[in-house]
């Protein structure tokens, strides 16, 4: 199952400053450094033709997000489809009903 953290990891894209974005080219030659940088706890944003394509993060940042999409409840609508259906296999109860004057 893939695993989107766009959601997650949208403030940490809002705070990032011209040090931590690395066109892909850059990133790719200087790939150590990238991963150090990643590694004290600044992503790191690599960009393809100016447009970001990929975010480099530490191991513990990952895990950290990834224990959060693990503990992320159900949607209702989960649970509603998740309720047994009736396939008719119950009898109606047999109740005398009381009529009442409108």
């Amino acid at each position: 199952m893939a695993i989107n953290y766009v959601h997650i990891l949208q403030p940490c894209l809002e705070v990032l400053v011209q040090d931590s974005i690395w066109p892909l080219n850059e990133a790719k030659n200087r790939f150590s450094t990238v991963v150090e940088a990643a590694q004290k706890g600044t992503p790191q944003t690599v960009t393809k033709h100016g447009v970001p394509a990929a975010v480099v993060i530490s191991t513990q940042e990952y895990e950290r997000l990834h224990r959060l999409q693990q503990m992320q409840l159900p949607a209702f609508s989960d649970h509603l489809l998740n309720m047994p259906t009736d396939d008719g296999a119950f009898d109606r109860a047999e109740l005398d009903l009381r009529y009442v004057d409108l």
